[in-house]
């Protein structure tokens, strides 16, 4: 069939008009090339599903992810159902299986109640700003993860102050609470702050925050994404391992894509916090509600931890094990209070480089650079899960330690 000369028109490339103006998206090849000769240019890296390799890269913690029993809970989701959950949860997205979810999540944690969210980001979102807004002062720890900061963000603009404190320094962040920004209007106070850090590994001293807390009459506001089926008695999280269970004055945050293994995050604390989330947060009004898969693996995932509450000390043993083993060769490797171990590098050039040459080995580790890393070094990010052997905790060591760079 010949083509018309409106449908070669239609189809052809347009050509350049001389007298246009420059494209408002034209400054963006110049931030490429300063990414780029910063070393920070980023690529999508699709993975096959049969790949043959050692994985050290993921937040699957606990190796659930791909549990049959965790799988075939979110096709029984998905059919029974529906693919979606069709709407916001105040519309059609609430089910009975969003509600036994937060039901156990609320037991697990030993909290009055809780509140399922589509991610672990839009529940920090939530948790934050709808908390705070104007006539409150927000007190953060300096490295909270992006999705704290972002919430801190949106809380000054809408009339929040917010101040900052040493990380993991509950003095500092008692100073900071005691010295308010100049001509704060604040009637309440919240510090906020990860229980456990994803860079690094390190646990924050959620004992002295609380008491610091305590004794200004603040809320502690708390990220416990990366404690959720790592620390505490069974995995029962930070609070937990800190005797702060279901402490009436601390709201905190989880996600389900970690140790759970699927997707989605929650809020959990005294019903009046969960009530105004409800009936104020804006990611959880206007959002739709998490996928009925997601939602039945997260379940049974969190059954699996509470009927093997060994698996989080497997976990915690065999992050140890990498620590020691790639310090033993001299590397600068963290100290883990949980599943993640760093190895710092000297520039971010050589820390791609080098997880490069891991994976070219087949085993994969995160390469943190700027603006992943608040301190602005570079590190590989290794994550121990409690499925690892030995021979595998030693393959890992050795792969790491033969491919620096140098």
């Amino acid at each position: 069939m010949t083509a018309t000369n409106g449908d070669r028109a239609l189809h052809a490339r347009p050509r350049p008009v001389a007298s246009s103006p420059a494209s408002p998206f034209g400054w963006l090849a110049g931030a490429a090339q300063e990414r780029a000769a910063a070393g920070l240019t980023r690529v999508l890296r699709p993975r096959p599903h049969d790949e043959d390799v050692l994985d050290l890269a993921s937040n699957d913690y606990l190796g659930l992810a791909r549990h049959a029993r965790v799988t075939g809970a979110a096709a029984r989701a998905a059919r029974r159902w529906g693919a979606g959950a069709t709407g916001s949860r105040l519309v059609t997205g609430d089910t009975r299986l969003h509600r036994a979810l937060e039901e156990e999540l609320a037991d697990f944690y030993g909290t009055e109640s809780a509140l399922v969210f589509s991610s672990g980001y839009t529940a920090n979102l939530a948790m934050v700003t709808a908390l705070s807004g104007r006539g409150a002062h927000l007190v953060c720890d300096r490295l909270n993860h992006a999705s704290l900061i972002d919430s801190a963000r949106l809380a000054k603009a809408s009339g929040a102050r917010v101040s900052l404190f040493d990380h993991a320094d509950p003095d500092s962040a008692a100073r900071a609470l005691q010295e308010a920004p100049e001509g704060s209007d604040a009637e309440r106070a919240l510090v906020v702050s990860d229980t456990l850090f994803s860079v690094d590994g390190d646990l924050t001293d959620l004992s002295g925050l609380s008491r610091t807390c305590r004794s200004a009459g603040a809320a502690l506001l708390l990220d416990d994404a990366h404690g959720l089926g790592v620390v505490g008695h069974g995995g029962a999280g930070a609070l937990t391992a800190a005797g702060l269970r279901g402490a009436e004055d601390t709201a905190v945050s989880v996600t389900l894509s970690k140790s759970l293994g699927a997707q989605g995050g929650a809020v959990l604390g005294p019903a009046c916090v969960i009530r105004h989330l409800v009936e104020t947060a804006r990611t959880f009004i206007f959002d739709t509600g998490l996928a009925p898969a997601a939602a039945g693996a997260a379940l049974e995932a969190l059954r699996l931890i509470r009927a093997e509450p060994a698996l989080p000390e497997r976990l915690r043993d065999r992050a140890r094990a990498l620590s020691t083993g790639l310090g033993e060769h001299g590397l600068r490797a963290s100290a883990p209070d949980g599943a993640v171990v760093s190895v710092t590098a000297d520039s971010p050039d050589e820390c791609v480089l080098w997880a490069r040459r891991c994976a070219e080995k087949g085993v994969r580790v995160g390469c943190f650079r700027p603006p992943s890393v608040p301190d602005g070094r570079p590190r590989l990010r290794l994550t121990a899960r409690a499925d690892l052997s030995p021979t595998d905790i030693d393959r890992a060591i050795d792969t790491v330690v033969r491919c620096r760079p140098g």
